[in-house]
């Protein structure tokens, strides 16, 4: 079927409702925007749905959301645990209440019972919730940190993951069986609350989310011995995080928190930053005025569904800079196992995990302490995959995990990445490092002194559209058919396809087996152990490029990033 017929199917159904025939009437002469929303069927991937909000099949609206809940449900029926129930969140976008009363309905209609947080929670509240709760599955209505145009469908399974391998692609064909939004069940909130099938999640999951957050404190004295002196600027950059992280800090005895006003309330068009990204420094121009006038000692911002958390602190010049994802994943890393050594508290078979785009610097800070470090593919998920298989077999004790991109989790009430922890160890680690009468970045330099000058980067090619994917799609293949034979002069050695599960040693012809999931990722190592990873977003229209060298000094990792960056660009242009 073409985007013309999936067109006029839209305008024919009578499961469409007339305000949204309405919608698509406007665009009758617009072929190009019938295009685009109708060229196919917004698909439901591994983690859910994301993309634009509006009327069409390549769109988030009530009927694609009813779909891939419908598929949901009998996927859920087939497992045999519908009793067992879904919990439902959502953050601060538009169309997030009624994406997840849609979800809760559809659910409902299905005969099982939907448990719905009463307004706006953090994407780690409803990971927790499903537990919590003993559900089968999870949903988040939530974009992350997308323009604000988008929205999104992820979701979780009973052990507060994101769904993976094969449960994943069996809820695929569940969704993609769902073939007429005809299909779709759905009842009345009204009757549904008088069936026991449509819940509000009460207060006291939130109660207890706050108690296994506090409860991962590693020396929750500091704040009583300092925390009076701490300057905590925080912003939730309008999303979700704005209750749970001031309640948690307040109760943790951070006194002195000040919240960057205008971007305290929900606000799904992001007024004030537009692309609502703590990767991005602008969203911190609000919070770094606020940081001067209250001597701030560390600026945090969380993203819309409080699952990302960026952080800014004074360098040597007084002045705030940005902590990438990788500089707090290391703080941390060294913090809770220098603390926790300290405390007698380091488990034998301890194990870190960060994911394979993520700084090497993790390798010697684990080293040092006597701990294991793991790696998972791109994406959280994965993190809590093995969080479960180490509940399971006991091999490893989880104790820290993150991702380069701005993600973090300590401890296991949850499985995914969670900036109210986050966000809670860094004023702990804020505390420490303030109590011995050092900032966070001479934390950091000490760091690099101890364990070398490891620098990380991400080049991100932002590329919109059917045009953007064909491009996207170009440049991988390109790269998959011919290995680079270096990088800024630096030879490559290892070629690691993680699509094909080719790993050749392209110097000496020796092969090795992958041993994670199949993903489109290519993973080049250099002559100097400088490596570069190439893979396409899996919530953004971006390609993405992400490197990791080690320097002399900060200032010969910075030149050596640069250059790789450099010849990246080159190269991609010629293709």
């Amino acid at each position: 079927m073409d985007y013309m017929e999936r067109y006029q199917q839209w305008l024919a159904d009578p499961s469409i409702d007339e305000k949204t025939k309405a919608e698509l009437r406007l665009i009758a002469e617009d072929e190009k925007e019938i295009k685009e929303r109708f060229h196919k069927e917004l698909e439901f991937g591994t983690g859910g749905l994301r993309g634009i909000i509006g009327a069409g099949s390549d769109r988030m609206n009530l009927y694609t959301v009813g779909k891939a809940t419908q598929g949901l449900a009998n996927y859920i029926k087939k497992e045999g645990t519908s009793a067992k129930g879904v919990a439902i969140a959502y953050d601060s976008r538009h169309m997030s209440p009624e994406f997840a009363q849609i979800a809760g309905l559809v659910l409902a209609a299905n005969d099982i019972p939907a448990y719905v947080y009463p307004s706006l929670r953090p994407t780690p509240m409803l990971s927790f919730a499903v537990r919590q709760l003993g559900c089968t599955a999870g949903i988040v209505i939530t974009a992350s940190h997308n323009p604000p145009e988008y929205n999104g469908y992820k979701v979780y399974w009973a052990d507060g993951a994101q769904v993976v391998h094969p449960k994943d692609t069996g809820i695929i064909d569940e969704v993609n069986a769902v073939t007429a939004y005809g299909q779709i069940l759905r009842m009345e909130q009204k009757d549904a609350e008088e069936k026991g099938l449509y819940h509000v999640i009460g207060g006291e999951i939130d109660a207890s989310y706050d108690e296994q957050v506090l409860a991962q404190r590693i020396c929750p004295e500091l704040a009583q011995e300092i925390g009076d002196q701490l300057s905590v600027i925080y912003t939730p950059i309008h999303g979700s995080g704005n209750l749970p992280v001031r309640r948690v800090l307040e109760k943790a005895g951070y006194k002195n928190v000040f919240v960057v006003a205008e971007q305290a309330e929900p606000d799904g068009d992001f007024t004030t930053v537009g692309y609502p990204n703590p990767e991005d420094p602008n969203v911190f121009t609000l919070a770094r005025k606020l940081a001067k006038e209250k001597n701030g000692d560390i600026i945090i911002g969380t993203d819309p569904d409080c699952d990302r958390v960026g952080a800014m602190v004074k360098d040597e010049k007084g002045e705030y800079v940005v902590l990438t994802g990788n500089m707090v994943g290391a703080l941390l890393s060294e913090y809770i196992l220098s603390q926790k050594a300290q405390k007698g508290a380091l488990p034998e078979n301890g194990v870190v995990i960060k994911t394979i785009v993520s700084t090497e610097l993790i390798q010697p800070i684990c080293d040092s302490y006597g701990v294991e470090k793991m790696e998972v593919l791109t994406g959280f998920k994965f993190i809590g995959e093995k969080i479960k298989e180490f509940e399971e077999t006991g091999r490893y004790q989880y104790i820290f995990g993150f991702e380069e991109s701005y993600g973090y989790l300590a401890g296991t009430y949850a499985r995914d990445k969670d900036a109210v922890v986050a966000t809670l160890l860094l004023c702990e680690m804020a505390a420490y490092y303030k109590k011995n009468g050092m900032t966070l970045y001479e934390g950091l330099e000490k760091i690099y002194e101890k364990y070398g000058y490891y620098l990380d980067g991400v080049k991100a090619i932002t590329l919109k559209g059917l045009d953007g994917v064909e491009r996207i799609q170009k440049i991988m293949t390109a790269l998959r058919e011919t290995t680079p034979k270096a990088f800024a002069g630096k030879a490559v050695v290892w070629a690691r396809d993680y699509k094909t599960q080719l790993f050749r040693n392209v110097q000496t012809g020796e092969t090795e087996k992958s041993t994670l999931p199949l993903s489109d990722v290519l993973y080049y190592t250099l002559e100097d152990g400088t490596w570069v990873c190439v893979r396409p977003s899996g919530t953004e229209p971006k390609l993405k490029f992400y490197i990791g060298v080690k320097g002399e000094s900060l200032e010969a990792a910075k030149d050596k990033l640069a250059e790789i960056v450099k010849d990246l660009e080159e190269k991609v242009a010629e293709i």
